[in-house]
């Protein structure tokens, strides 16, 4: 017997270039720090949002019209709190960027920043 009615189907949508690209290429690496250096928490503007230590370009998937970004650590989707996400300011290739401490250091799933691929 097959319950179709109580069956929720979640809709997500994977953007992003993949495991491959969760990394600057070299020739990048200075443009990618000098944007990490100066960015700041989007709802807490005196506080940084880290350094190239704890951002990175990361793959999305939106679920039920929310962010969840894939984590580098260990490839888990995180959820990417509305006030994270950066609004001010494009980042300097295009593609989606995560600030967030390693899962060790955070079992709660703690986002510092986050930039959406292409203009914002």
């Amino acid at each position: 017997m097959v319950l179709l009615g109580s069956i929720a189907t979640v809709q997500a949508q994977e953007t992003g270039h993949g495991a491959v690209h969760r990394q600057h290429p070299s020739q990048d690496q200075a443009l990618h720090e000098k944007f990490y250096s100066t960015w700041h928490m989007p709802d807490n503007p005196s506080l940084s949002c880290c350094n190239s230590a704890d951002c990175y370009p990361t793959d999305i998937k939106y679920i039920d019209g929310q962010i969840y970004a894939r984590r580098r650590e260990d490839g888990r989707y995180i959820l990417i709190p509305p006030q994270k996400v950066e609004r001010n300011r494009d980042n300097p290739d295009g593609r989606n960027h995560l600030c967030a401490p390693p899962p060790a250091l955070s079992p709660l799933d703690s986002v510092y920043c986050f930039a959406l691929g292409g203009a914002t």
